[in-house]
């Protein structure tokens, strides 16, 4: 048996239940500054990899808050990686503080300039992807964001063969509700190759 919803019902919430099937979702802890030289630090969970060549990542802001804002205003925005240890600081930067509010400062984060555009990385983030605005589509009441990868840095520590590792990175993911899920156990599955 099984429970049948109907997205157009309005007792439905489609939200609720779409954030608690599509799980583990990655975390990008977005640093934006607005055009009028103010911060913002934010995190979101409906993100991905958009393209490998170019290398894109996609975000969607979910209403029109001010990482939308800013990145439209300036066109360029950093992925900060959330780790464990940074876990309660990226939820903290999720409250809903007033747009002149610089969440970092608020919340006690520290950040660090970025090496190709001019928006600051978290300095305690093992990894960041700087990229520059390549377009935005409005989804009902939000807004798919595509961003061009125009660097990425990741802490020396943090490599091995010149690749991330997830014992280094240690990432967080969203689930359902207020539910968090910690690295993951991996386990490894060779990927089957052409004939």
């Amino acid at each position: 048996m099984r429970t049948v919803f109907d997205p157009t019902d309005p007792g439905t919430n489609a939200y609720d239940l779409l954030t608690s099937i599509v799980v583990p979702r990655p975390i990008a802890w977005i640093t934006t500054v607005g055009a009028d030289g103010v911060g913002n630090l934010a995190p979101h969970s409906f993100f991905n990899v958009a393209c490998a060549r170019p290398p894109m990542i996609s975000f969607t802001s979910v209403g029109r808050k001010d990482t939308l804002r800013n990145v439209l205003a300036t066109e360029h925005f950093v992925v900060n990686l959330v780790s464990e240890d940074l876990a309660e600081l990226a939820n903290a930067s999720s409250a809903p503080f007033d747009p002149e509010v610089d969440e970092a400062q608020a919340v006690g984060v520290r950040l660090e300039p970025s090496d190709v555009v001019p928006v600051p990385r978290v300095a305690d983030s093992a990894t960041s992807i700087e990229c520059r605005l390549h377009s935005s589509t409005e989804l009902g009441d939000s807004h798919l964001v595509i961003g061009e990868v125009v660097a990425i840095t990741v802490r020396t520590d943090a490599l091995v063969d010149g690749r991330p590792t997830m014992d280094a990175l240690r990432p967080v993911s969203r689930l359902g509700r207020d539910e968090w899920g910690h690295s993951p156990e991996v386990f490894r599955l060779e990927r089957p190759r052409r004939a």
